[in-house]
C-alpha cells in the first residue's frame, strides 16, 4: 500500500503576472518576526525558559525565484522549529497575494535555541498572541522578496569547513552502561558524553562539513541580491536574550563579505544573506574527543562560527559560474508515518512517576524520569499516524530536498550520493516539525536522539521511507528534465 499522497496545487489568480517578465528573476527580502512583548518563552531545554530582551532579531529570511514558468520561494526562519500549521497558513497567504502555488514554497526553521518558542516541546510552551504574529509576518516576506523579482544570475558552489562540526552521539564501550529516563539500561550509545569520557569509544556516524552555497545577482548591475548557504551544524548556543545564533551573524557576515552595503547600491532592495539547516540531528559544535576548551564571552562563539563558514562561503561564491538561463522544478509530498506511543504498561509507570517524583520551585521538572513521563501522556494524544510534507527542487543542475525533521546526517550523506543532478544538499526542520529522524540504525542504539518524545515520535523505520521517497522525486525531476 502507498504510504504517501501527491499534493496537487493551482495557480491562484493575483496581481503579479508572470508572463510580463519572461527570463530569470530573483528577489529577496528579510522580515523581522521578533517578539514584541517581554519575557517571552523560548524553545531548547527542557525546562520552559524565558527571555527578557532581544541580543539579535528574529527574521524571516525570504528569496524568491522565477524562470519565467515557474517560482520557487525559500524562507529560513529564526526559530528553533516552526509548526505545519504556521507554514500551511504563511503559505497561504502568500499564494493568495502572489499567484505562486503554497507547495513550491518552503518554510525552514534555522534551531536557533535563543528564539521566541513556536512549537510546544518538553516544558516550553509557545505565547499564543506571539504566535498568532508569526504567519502573517512571514507572508509579508515572501510577498516583499516576489515584489523585488528582477532580471538576474543564479549560481552554486560548494566549500569545506570541518573545524566546527562534530558528530554528537558516541558509541559506549563495552561493560559500560547509563540509565535513561525510561529506567533502561541497554542505549549503546551517549549523547555528548563529556570531555574525553572513559565510558565512550569514537562517534558513531560521520560528518557532513560542506558549506553548500547557492546564489543571485542583480542582471543589471551585478550587485548581489542574495545568497543561501546551507550547513550542517545543529546550532552554537551562548546568549540568554533572543538571538538569532551564528545562523543571524552569518547573514550580516557574508553580506558585509560580498560588499552588499557599496553605496553604489542605496536606494534598491537590500542583500539578504541566509544560512539554512542542513542534516545536523547528530552534530554539534563541542569536540568531545578533545579536553581542550576556551572560555567565551557571551555570544563570542557564534561571531567565531559565523565568520569562518562565512570565509568558505565567500571563497565558494566566487568560483560561480554564473548563469542567465535557470530552469526551476519541484516535488511535493506528504508520506504517513506511525507514532511512536508507549504501552499500557509505559503509560501506568508514567503516571506513577508523574504523581511521585516532586516538581521544583518553579512549578517544572528536573527529573528526566518525569519529563519524559510527561512526553508519554501527552503522546497518548497524538493521531496514530501522521503526515509528513517532503519537498525535492531543481535548480538547474543543483538538486535540494527539504524534510520536516531534525534529521541525522547519513540522510543528507546518502541523498547527496544518490542524486540524479550534480550536487545536492538538504534543508532540515522545513515545512513542520516532526521531531528527530534518527537512521534506524541509530534507533537500535539508543541514546537521547532516540528516546519517545514530542520531539522524537516517529516510527523506526521512518527515516528510510522518507530517504527513498525523497530519492524517487528526484528521479522525477531527472526524467522531466531528459524529456
Amino acid at each position: 500500500m502507498k504510504r504517501f499522497c501527491l499534493l496537487v496545487c493551482l495557480l491562484t489568480v493575483s496581481s503579479f503576472n508572470w508572463a510580463a517578465e519572461p527570463g530569470f528573476r530573483a528577489g529577496a527580502f528579510a522580515q523581522n518576526i521578533s517578539p514584541t512583548t517581554f519575557p517571552t518563552p523560548v524553545n531548547g531545554s527542557m525546562k520552559g525558559n524565558h527571555a527578557k530582551g532581544i541580543s539579535d532579531p528574529m527574521h524571516a529570511r525570504c528569496l524568491a525565484l522565477h524562470d519565467g514558468k515557474r517560482a520557487l520561494v525559500y524562507v529560513v526562519v529564526d526559530a528553533c522549529m516552526i509548526p505545519r500549521e504556521i507554514c500551511e497558513e504563511a503559505k497561504r497567504l502568500a499564494s493568495q497575494e502572489t499567484g505562486i502555488p503554497a507547495a513550491h514554497m518552503l518554510i525552514s526553521a534555522t534551531h536557533t535555541h535563543s528564539a521566541g518558542t513556536l512549537a510546544a516541546v518538553f516544558q516550553s510552551d509557545p505565547d499564543p498572541e506571539y504566535v498568532k504574529t508569526v504567519a502573517p509576518n512571514i507572508a509579508a516576506g515572501i510577498i516583499q522578496a516576489v515584489k523585488n523579482l528582477e532580471p538576474a544570475e543564479f549560481g552554486w558552489a560548494f566549500g569545506s569547513e570541518p573545524r566546527h562540526v562534530f558528530n554528537r552521539r558516541w558509541h559506549m564501550k563495552e561493560g559500560q552502561y547509563y540509565e535513561n529516563p525510561f529506567g533502561i539500561t541497554t542505549d549503546r550509545a551517549r549523547m555528548n558524553p563529556g570531555a574525553v569520557s572513559p565510558v565512550v569509544s569514537v562517534p558513531t556516524a560521520p560528518v557532513d562539513q560542506d558549506v553548500a552555497v547557492m546564489a543571485v545577482r542583480a542582471l543589471a548591475d551585478g550587485r548581489p541580491l542574495a545568497l543561501l548557504a546551507n550547513y550542517s551544524l545543529h546550532y552554537v548556543g551562548g546568549n540568554t536574550a533572543i538571538s538569532a545564533d551564528y545562523f543571524g551573524a552569518f547573514a550580516r557576515e557574508i553580506g558585509t563579505r560580498l560588499g552588499a552595503e557599496d553605496e553604489r547600491y542605496a536606494g534598491k532592495p537590500a542583500f539578504v544573506g541566509i544560512m539554512s539547516n542542513g542534516t545536523s540531528g547528530n552534530i554539534n559544535n563541542i569536540n568531545y574527543g578533545s579536553s581542550l576548551r576556551y572560555k567565551r564571552n557571551p555570544g563570542e562563539q557564534i561571531n567565531i562560527v559565523a565568520g569562518h563558514v562565512a570565509e568558505v562561503a565567500q571563497g565558494a561564491y566566487e568560483t560561480i559560474r554564473w548563469e542567465k538561463e535557470v530552469t526551476l522544478d519541484s516535488e511535493e509530498a506528504d508520506v504517513e508515518l506511525a507514532v511512536r506511543k508507549g504501552t499500557a504498561e509505559e503509560m501506568a509507570q508514567a503516571k506513577e512517576w508523574l504523581a511521585t517524583i516532586p516538581r521544583d520551585k518553579d512549578g517544572q521538572w528536573s527529573d528526566k524520569k518525569a519529563i519524559y513521563a510527561r512526553e508519554t501522556v501527552l503522546l497518548a494524544d497524538f493521531p496514530d499516524t501522521v503526515p509528513v510534507k517532503l519537498q525535492a527542487h531543481r535548480i538547474g543542475s543543483l538538486s535540494v530536498a527539504a524534510i520536516p525533521c531534525e534529521v541525522f546526517v547519513q540522510i543528507g550523506l546518502r541523498l547527496k550520493e544518490t542524486t540524479p543532478f550534480v550536487r545536492h544538499f538538504t534543508i532540515s526542520l522545513a515545512n513542520g516539525y516532526n521531531g528527530y529522524l534518527p537512521t534506524e540504525a541509530d534507533h537500535a542504539m539508543g541514546g537521547y536522539e532516540t528516546w519517545r518524545a514530542r520531539s522524537s515520535y516517529l516510527e523506526v523505520p521512518a527515516s528510510t521511507v522518507v530517504t527513498e521517497k525523497l530519492e524517487d522525486m528526484l528521479g522525477a525531476m531527472k526524467r522531466r528534465m531528459e524529456e
